[in-house]
Protein backbone atom coordinates (compact mmCIF):
# COMPACT_ATOMS: atom_id res chain seq x y z
CA UNK A 1 0.00 0.00 0.00
CA UNK A 2 1.29 3.61 -0.64
CA UNK A 3 1.36 6.05 1.84
CA UNK A 4 -1.32 7.89 2.33
CA UNK A 5 -1.39 11.82 1.73
CA UNK A 6 -1.70 12.74 5.40
CA UNK A 7 1.52 11.07 6.91
CA UNK A 8 3.47 11.94 3.63
CA UNK A 9 2.65 15.80 4.31
CA UNK A 10 3.73 14.61 8.26
CA UNK A 11 7.12 13.35 6.90
CA UNK A 12 7.77 16.23 4.57
CA UNK A 13 7.18 18.62 7.45
CA UNK A 14 9.17 16.73 10.47
CA UNK A 15 12.15 17.18 7.84
CA UNK A 16 11.91 20.81 6.57
CA UNK A 17 13.59 22.85 8.89
CA UNK A 18 17.20 23.67 8.86
CA UNK A 19 17.90 21.93 12.12
CA UNK A 20 16.07 18.72 11.99
CA UNK A 21 17.86 18.14 8.04
CA UNK A 22 21.00 18.55 9.47
CA UNK A 23 20.17 16.24 12.68
CA UNK A 24 18.49 13.60 9.87
CA UNK A 25 22.29 13.79 7.86
CA UNK A 26 23.89 12.95 10.89
CA UNK A 27 22.38 10.54 11.74
CA UNK A 28 22.72 8.67 8.03
CA UNK A 29 26.35 8.20 9.18
CA UNK A 30 26.46 7.24 12.79
CA UNK A 31 23.76 6.07 15.36
CA UNK A 32 24.28 9.08 18.00
CA UNK A 33 23.45 10.19 21.59
CA UNK A 34 22.03 13.19 22.26
CA UNK A 35 24.78 14.78 23.92
CA UNK A 36 26.54 13.75 20.82
CA UNK A 37 24.70 15.96 18.70
CA UNK A 38 24.59 18.89 20.98
CA UNK A 39 28.65 18.47 20.86
CA UNK A 40 27.97 18.97 17.02
CA UNK A 41 25.55 21.20 16.40
CA UNK A 42 26.37 23.62 18.86
CA UNK A 43 22.41 23.72 20.18
CA UNK A 44 20.88 22.71 23.42
CA UNK A 45 19.73 19.57 24.39
CA UNK A 46 16.09 20.77 25.25
CA UNK A 47 16.13 21.86 21.32
CA UNK A 48 17.73 19.05 20.33
CA UNK A 49 15.38 16.69 21.68
CA UNK A 50 12.45 18.95 20.88
CA UNK A 51 13.38 17.98 16.98
CA UNK A 52 14.50 14.52 17.64
CA UNK A 53 11.18 13.77 18.64
CA UNK A 54 9.17 15.55 15.94
CA UNK A 55 11.65 13.22 13.41
CA UNK A 56 10.83 9.80 15.64
CA UNK A 57 6.87 10.73 15.61
CA UNK A 58 7.78 11.02 11.42
CA UNK A 59 8.93 7.81 11.09
CA UNK A 60 12.03 9.52 9.77
CA UNK A 61 14.35 8.79 13.17
CA UNK A 62 14.36 5.87 15.38
CA UNK A 63 14.82 6.42 19.30
CA UNK A 64 17.18 3.80 21.01
CA UNK A 65 17.41 4.19 25.00
CA UNK A 66 20.32 2.81 26.30
CA UNK A 67 20.69 3.14 30.45
CA UNK A 68 20.81 6.69 30.75
CA UNK A 69 21.33 7.18 27.74
CA UNK A 70 19.45 7.49 24.42
CA UNK A 71 20.38 6.83 20.72
CA UNK A 72 19.01 8.47 17.53
CA UNK A 73 19.20 6.91 14.18
CA UNK A 74 17.82 7.60 11.06
CA UNK A 75 15.28 5.61 9.81
CA UNK A 76 16.86 2.20 7.99
CA UNK A 77 13.48 0.81 6.37
CA UNK A 78 9.91 1.61 5.55
CA UNK A 79 8.73 5.11 3.81
CA UNK A 80 10.77 7.18 6.27
CA UNK A 81 13.99 5.43 4.62
CA UNK A 82 12.28 5.85 1.02
CA UNK A 83 11.66 9.65 1.89
CA UNK A 84 15.42 10.07 3.39
CA UNK A 85 17.10 8.42 0.26
CA UNK A 86 15.19 10.35 -1.99
CA UNK A 87 15.39 13.61 -0.01
CA UNK A 88 19.39 13.29 0.37
CA UNK A 89 19.57 12.10 -3.45
CA UNK A 90 17.87 15.56 -4.30
CA UNK A 91 20.58 17.35 -2.54
CA UNK A 92 23.79 15.33 -3.23
CA UNK A 93 26.68 15.13 -1.43
CA UNK A 94 28.14 18.53 -1.73
CA UNK A 95 26.11 20.60 1.34
CA UNK A 96 28.28 22.36 3.02
CA UNK A 97 26.13 22.74 6.23
CA UNK A 98 26.21 19.08 5.97
CA UNK A 99 30.35 18.95 5.27
CA UNK A 100 30.69 21.31 8.59
CA UNK A 101 28.68 19.33 10.73
CA UNK A 102 30.87 15.51 9.58
CA UNK A 103 34.35 17.19 10.26
CA UNK A 104 32.52 18.25 13.67
CA UNK A 105 31.67 14.58 14.19
CA UNK A 106 34.53 13.57 13.46
CA UNK A 107 35.94 14.94 16.30
CA UNK A 108 33.12 13.88 18.79
CA UNK A 109 34.01 10.16 17.04
CA UNK A 110 37.77 10.45 17.86
CA UNK A 111 36.45 11.50 21.89
CA UNK A 112 34.53 8.02 21.55
CA UNK A 113 37.22 5.99 20.28
CA UNK A 114 39.38 7.48 23.47
CA UNK A 115 36.50 6.29 26.35
CA UNK A 116 36.15 3.13 24.53
CA UNK A 117 40.37 2.27 24.66
CA UNK A 118 40.12 3.67 28.29
CA UNK A 119 37.36 0.87 29.21
CA UNK A 120 39.29 -1.77 26.93
CA UNK A 121 42.49 -1.36 28.83
CA UNK A 122 41.22 -1.94 32.50
CA UNK A 123 39.40 -4.93 30.78
CA UNK A 124 42.67 -6.29 29.23
CA UNK A 125 44.05 -8.03 31.17
CA UNK A 126 41.03 -10.23 32.28
CA UNK A 127 40.06 -10.78 28.42
CA UNK A 128 43.74 -11.94 28.01
CA UNK A 129 43.34 -14.48 31.04
CA UNK A 130 40.53 -16.07 29.07
CA UNK A 131 41.56 -16.28 25.76
CA UNK A 132 44.77 -17.96 26.54
CA UNK A 133 42.72 -21.19 28.04
CA UNK A 134 41.14 -21.52 24.85
CA UNK A 135 42.24 -22.52 20.64
CA UNK A 136 43.48 -18.96 19.06
CA UNK A 137 40.52 -17.04 17.51
CA UNK A 138 41.50 -16.89 14.23
CA UNK A 139 40.56 -20.86 13.97
CA UNK A 140 37.29 -20.36 15.22
CA UNK A 141 36.35 -17.22 13.14
CA UNK A 142 37.72 -19.03 9.64
CA UNK A 143 35.71 -21.92 11.10
CA UNK A 144 32.30 -19.55 11.81
CA UNK A 145 32.05 -18.61 8.19
CA UNK A 146 32.48 -21.58 6.68
CA UNK A 147 29.77 -22.40 9.35
CA UNK A 148 27.37 -20.17 8.17
CA UNK A 149 27.50 -20.50 4.62
CA UNK A 150 28.62 -18.30 1.64
CA UNK A 151 25.68 -15.97 1.90
CA UNK A 152 25.14 -13.05 0.80
CA UNK A 153 22.68 -12.23 3.79
CA UNK A 154 20.33 -10.11 3.91
CA UNK A 155 20.55 -9.21 7.90
CA UNK A 156 22.59 -10.65 10.62
CA UNK A 157 21.47 -10.46 14.34
CA UNK A 158 24.61 -10.36 17.15
CA UNK A 159 23.18 -11.26 20.67
CA UNK A 160 26.33 -9.91 23.19
CA UNK A 161 28.05 -8.40 20.51
CA UNK A 162 30.32 -7.18 23.25
CA UNK A 163 33.03 -5.90 21.07
CA UNK A 164 30.94 -6.15 17.73
CA UNK A 165 33.87 -8.58 16.52
CA UNK A 166 30.89 -10.50 15.09
CA UNK A 167 29.81 -8.00 13.14
CA UNK A 168 32.77 -6.47 12.02
CA UNK A 169 33.82 -10.11 10.69
CA UNK A 170 30.62 -10.99 8.70
CA UNK A 171 29.95 -7.35 7.42
CA UNK A 172 31.31 -8.23 4.13
CA UNK A 173 28.47 -10.98 3.94
CA UNK A 174 25.54 -9.08 5.14
CA UNK A 175 23.37 -5.93 3.90
CA UNK A 176 22.71 -5.12 7.32
CA UNK A 177 23.72 -6.26 10.93
CA UNK A 178 22.68 -5.14 13.84
CA UNK A 179 24.79 -5.83 17.57
CA UNK A 180 22.51 -5.68 20.78
CA UNK A 181 24.16 -5.55 24.49
CA UNK A 182 23.38 -4.91 27.92
CA UNK A 183 26.35 -3.27 28.54
CA UNK A 184 26.93 0.68 27.87
CA UNK A 185 30.59 0.13 28.30
CA UNK A 186 30.92 -2.20 25.45
CA UNK A 187 28.54 -0.67 23.33
CA UNK A 188 31.03 2.11 22.99
CA UNK A 189 33.95 -0.34 22.47
CA UNK A 190 31.62 -1.73 19.64
CA UNK A 191 31.24 1.33 18.27
CA UNK A 192 34.45 2.51 18.16
CA UNK A 193 35.83 -0.93 16.57
CA UNK A 194 33.22 -0.53 13.67
CA UNK A 195 34.48 3.03 13.01
CA UNK A 196 37.84 1.86 13.28
CA UNK A 197 37.27 -0.91 10.44
CA UNK A 198 35.13 1.51 8.05
CA UNK A 199 32.36 -0.70 8.87
CA UNK A 200 29.63 0.98 7.14
CA UNK A 201 26.55 -1.69 7.21
CA UNK A 202 26.30 -2.60 10.66
CA UNK A 203 24.82 -0.70 13.96
CA UNK A 204 24.62 -2.00 17.98
CA UNK A 205 22.02 -0.70 20.22
CA UNK A 206 21.06 -1.80 24.15
CA UNK A 207 19.18 -4.44 24.49
CA UNK A 208 18.44 -7.59 26.62
CA UNK A 209 19.27 -11.75 24.57
CA UNK A 210 16.24 -12.69 26.59
CA UNK A 211 13.79 -10.18 24.96
CA UNK A 212 15.58 -8.26 22.08
CA UNK A 213 14.07 -5.29 20.27
CA UNK A 214 13.42 -7.28 16.31
CA UNK A 215 11.03 -8.02 14.50
CA UNK A 216 9.60 -11.90 14.32
CA UNK A 217 10.93 -13.56 10.72
CA UNK A 218 13.39 -10.40 10.49
CA UNK A 219 16.83 -11.91 10.04
CA UNK A 220 18.84 -14.52 7.95
CA UNK A 221 21.56 -15.08 10.73
CA UNK A 222 21.86 -15.10 14.21
CA UNK A 223 25.26 -14.90 16.07
CA UNK A 224 25.06 -15.86 19.85
CA UNK A 225 29.03 -15.48 20.63
CA UNK A 226 30.88 -16.36 24.13
CA UNK A 227 27.12 -15.02 26.22
CA UNK A 228 24.92 -17.88 26.93
CA UNK A 229 27.82 -18.96 29.97
CA UNK A 230 26.77 -15.29 31.37
CA UNK A 231 23.30 -16.05 31.62
CA UNK A 232 20.60 -17.22 33.93
CA UNK A 233 18.07 -18.38 31.31
CA UNK A 234 19.77 -19.64 27.98
CA UNK A 235 17.10 -21.06 26.37
CA UNK A 236 15.13 -17.63 26.59
CA UNK A 237 18.09 -16.28 24.13
CA UNK A 238 17.81 -19.44 22.42
CA UNK A 239 14.06 -18.85 21.58
CA UNK A 240 14.36 -14.85 20.78
CA UNK A 241 16.91 -16.41 18.18
CA UNK A 242 13.97 -18.70 16.74
CA UNK A 243 11.55 -15.85 16.89
CA UNK A 244 13.64 -13.33 14.76
CA UNK A 245 15.04 -15.75 12.26
CA UNK A 246 12.98 -16.02 9.00
CA UNK A 247 12.57 -19.79 7.97
CA UNK A 248 15.70 -21.22 6.61
CA UNK A 249 17.87 -18.36 8.48
CA UNK A 250 20.84 -19.82 11.01
CA UNK A 251 21.83 -19.93 13.88
CA UNK A 252 25.28 -19.64 15.25
CA UNK A 253 26.08 -20.55 19.17
CA UNK A 254 29.85 -20.41 20.05
CA UNK A 255 30.66 -21.54 23.69
CA UNK A 256 32.47 -23.27 26.06
CA UNK A 257 32.11 -26.64 26.70
CA UNK A 258 31.16 -27.90 29.56
CA UNK A 259 34.29 -27.64 32.21
CA UNK A 260 35.43 -27.62 36.17
CA UNK A 261 37.13 -24.04 36.18
CA UNK A 262 35.18 -22.49 38.98
CA UNK A 263 37.42 -19.57 38.77
CA UNK A 264 35.98 -18.80 35.69
CA UNK A 265 32.74 -17.95 37.72
CA UNK A 266 34.30 -16.59 41.15
CA UNK A 267 36.68 -13.93 39.46
CA UNK A 268 35.16 -13.30 35.92
CA UNK A 269 31.24 -13.69 36.47
CA UNK A 270 30.21 -17.02 34.61
CA UNK A 271 26.98 -17.62 35.53
CA UNK A 272 27.70 -21.23 34.09
CA UNK A 273 30.46 -23.71 33.66
CA UNK A 274 30.24 -23.72 30.10
CA UNK A 275 27.06 -25.40 28.00
CA UNK A 276 26.36 -28.93 28.25
CA UNK A 277 25.36 -30.44 24.60
CA UNK A 278 21.96 -32.04 26.29
CA UNK A 279 21.40 -28.23 27.43
CA UNK A 280 21.76 -26.83 24.19
CA UNK A 281 19.89 -29.49 22.00
CA UNK A 282 17.02 -29.17 24.77
CA UNK A 283 16.65 -25.18 23.88
CA UNK A 284 16.73 -25.88 20.19
CA UNK A 285 14.30 -28.66 20.27
CA UNK A 286 12.10 -26.16 22.16
CA UNK A 287 12.57 -23.70 19.95
CA UNK A 288 11.96 -25.10 17.10
CA UNK A 289 15.04 -25.50 15.24
CA UNK A 290 17.31 -28.44 13.66
CA UNK A 291 20.61 -28.59 15.65
CA UNK A 292 23.23 -29.80 13.74
CA UNK A 293 26.15 -31.81 15.84
CA UNK A 294 28.78 -28.68 17.37
CA UNK A 295 31.94 -28.51 15.65
CA UNK A 296 34.88 -28.80 18.49
CA UNK A 297 38.16 -27.03 19.44
CA UNK A 298 40.61 -28.57 22.06
CA UNK A 299 42.02 -26.14 24.19
CA UNK A 300 45.77 -25.29 24.30
CA UNK A 301 47.83 -28.27 25.95
CA UNK A 302 50.67 -27.77 28.43
CA UNK A 303 51.72 -28.88 31.90
CA UNK A 304 49.76 -27.48 34.70
CA UNK A 305 47.65 -25.33 32.28
CA UNK A 306 44.02 -25.73 32.17
CA UNK A 307 41.67 -24.94 29.21
CA UNK A 308 38.64 -24.51 27.63
CA UNK A 309 37.02 -26.32 24.80
CA UNK A 310 34.96 -24.23 22.18
CA UNK A 311 31.94 -25.51 21.02
CA UNK A 312 30.22 -23.95 17.45
CA UNK A 313 26.62 -25.09 17.32
CA UNK A 314 24.63 -24.77 14.24
CA UNK A 315 20.96 -24.36 14.56
CA UNK A 316 18.36 -24.35 11.00
CA UNK A 317 14.67 -22.76 11.21
CA UNK A 318 13.15 -25.27 8.96
CA UNK A 319 11.81 -23.45 5.91
CA UNK A 320 7.97 -23.26 5.74
CA UNK A 321 7.68 -25.68 2.81
CA UNK A 322 9.46 -28.17 4.68
CA UNK A 323 7.26 -27.75 7.31
CA UNK A 324 4.15 -28.60 5.63
CA UNK A 325 5.68 -30.94 3.44
CA UNK A 326 6.16 -32.80 6.87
Amino acid sequence: MNETFDSLLDRLRAAGEPTRLRLLALLRHHDLSVGELVQVLGQSQPRLSHHLKALSEAGLAERLPEGAFVFYRAARRGEGKALLDALFGLLGADVAEFEADLAQLRAVMADRAAAAEAYFSSVAETWDTVRALHYPNEAIESALLDLAGPGPFGRMIDFGTGTGRMLALFAPHVTEAEGIDFSHRMLTVARSNLEAAGVRNARVRFGDVSAVPFEAASADLVIIHQVLHFLDAPGDAIAEAARVLAPGGRLLVIDFAAHDLEFLRSEHGHHRLGVREDAIEAWAGEAGLRLDRPLSFAPPTGPDQPGLTVNIWRAVKPALFREKAA
